[in-house]
């Protein structure tokens, strides 16, 4: 049996000879981003903002793997980090291969995922290589997007909301095989079309974050957000927030953008935000101590909501700091508001006073990622040009230890991008006119 290589396959991509992929042959290795499961102690007694993702981030040639009904094989020209990335190199809250040991029960073919080695990531753009039995919507040379919801669907749970099924997982957390790589497994159902008018950077670093913030604030399951609701909007030039500010701003609802710079203070001005809060600049310290938070802060803060929004407190607060923030959101939410949580990238032990969430009849709603339609309808709006993509920044698959430790130190904006078989920037628009019509909204984040 011959084994075609990565360079073919870059090179017909590249060329846009995308109908020679499928009688291209599949090479027997790739290059992925991978942490080692006999590493999984290295940073133990070091507290989380020491750990270094640069030293457990490796880049390895691994096999492909075996394709199996209802699945995907796709050439991945570029990925991007997420928080997810983050905590799997810090092996925090626990080490994923603990994931990657229990999917592999389910199955013989989901024994595959149960590998020494994770190979990590979940987004991806790029071009469909070979498919499994069973797959019929997709086709080698497609140009497709991944979402990261991988699901099994053989209970009832799932069929309501595919995000309740029992086996639901985080493709490229949960799931081996993931998009920092060369090619990446998935399945047919996390495939959508790439938006024409992007880069293969642009077009990957949406998913993730673009669907969760879709269903968080915009989608029944979530916040159901309504036209002239005031949005609290944590983290509001971030990887999730700059996606919860677009969301409210095209919706005819209000944001309250909090922020921690100047800096990231503009940009959520240029998305169209007026009312923005840079928090250190106010100082707030929500936490007296380890153990005790300053209630007078958190009055402080929904004093200065009211100040910017004509004495109107939140219909909504976008949550997902977590423990550092929960305690304000619960507080500055307003009578029947909804605080909606998606996540807790400051720590996952929450402390409020229940007394401002039943007397006040909040709700509070947790939200996990999205579900494929959900997932669809948020890339549709990227497609069409009503939701833009917010990378900052791309690096090479060989840097994706660097990229991750921006994402672990808050010191990038929007979203970070990484190379994977696209040699540069740029690459992959079809359709230039829709890109320039809206040129400086893509570029928004730019060098920021």
């Amino acid at each position: 049996m011959t084994h075609g290589t990565i360079k073919e396959i870059r090179e017909a991509i590249l060329s846009g000879d995308l109908g020679a992929i499928g009688a291209l042959d599949m090479p027997e290795s790739y290059r992925g981003v991978t942490v080692h499961a006999d590493e999984t102690g290295m940073f133990d007694g070091q507290h989380s903002r020491d750990k270094d993702p640069r030293k457990s981030l490796h880049v390895d040639e691994v096999p492909v793997p075996e394709l199996g009904p209802g699945e995907a094989l796709v050439a991945v020209m570029a990925s991007a980090i997420n928080y997810n990335t983050v905590w799997t190199s810090i092996f925090e809250p626990l080490p994923t291969f603990k994931f990657l040991q229990r999917y592999g029960k389910l199955s013989p073919l989901a024994k595959r995922h149960d590998l020494p080695y994770h190979v990590v990531g979940s987004d991806a753009a790029g071009v469909v290589l070979r498919t499994g039995p069973g797959v019929h919507n997709w086709k080698p040379g497609d140009e497709v997007v991944a979402h990261c919801l991988n699901v099994e669907l053989e209970g009832p749970d799932g069929h309501n909301d595919t995000m309740l099924d029992s086996e639901q997982r985080i493709w490229g957390f949960e799931t081996n095989f993931g998009g920092l790589a060369e090619i990446a497994l998935v399945k047919a159902n996390q495939l959508m079309p790439k938006p024409a008018h992007l880069t293969w950077e642009e077009a990957a670093c949406p998913g993730l974050v673009n669907s969760t913030a879709y269903r968080q604030l915009v989608s029944r399951n979530g916040a159901d957000m309504k036209q002239g609701d005031v949005v609290l909007i944590w983290g509001a030039s971030g990887g999730l927030g700059s996606y919860a500010t677009q969301y409210a701003l095209n919706g005819g609802a209000i944001p309250v953008c909090v922020v921690s710079s100047p800096e990231k203070a503009e940009i959520c001005r240029k998305l169209g935000a007026e009312l923005v809060i840079d928090r250190n600049a106010e100082g707030y310290r929500f936490w007296k101590d380890e153990h005790n938070q300053d209630p007078k802060e958190w009055q402080r803060f929904g004093a200065k909501i009211r100040e910017l929004t004509g004495g109107e407190d939140p219909d909504i607060v976008f949550e997902h700091p977590g423990r550092e923030t929960f305690g304000a959101s619960v507080y500055a939410a307003r009578k029947g508001g909804t605080i909606v949580t998606c996540a807790s990238t400051s720590g996952y032990v929450h402390q409020y006073d229940n007394r401002y969430l039943w007397m006040n009849l909040k709700r509070i709603i947790g939200s996990h990622f999205a579900n494929y339609r959900e997932s669809w309808e948020a890339n549709r709006l990227i497609a069409k040009g009503l939701i833009h993509p917010t990378l900052s920044k791309t690096y090479s698959l060989d840097e994706t230890g660097q990229a991750a430790l921006d994402v672990h130190r808050n010191a990038h904006q929007g979203k970070v991008g990484v190379l994977c078989l696209a040699p540069e920037e740029g690459l992959g628009v079809r359709d230039p006119a829709t890109r320039e019509r809206h040129i400086d909204r893509i570029n928004a984040f730019r060098g920021a």
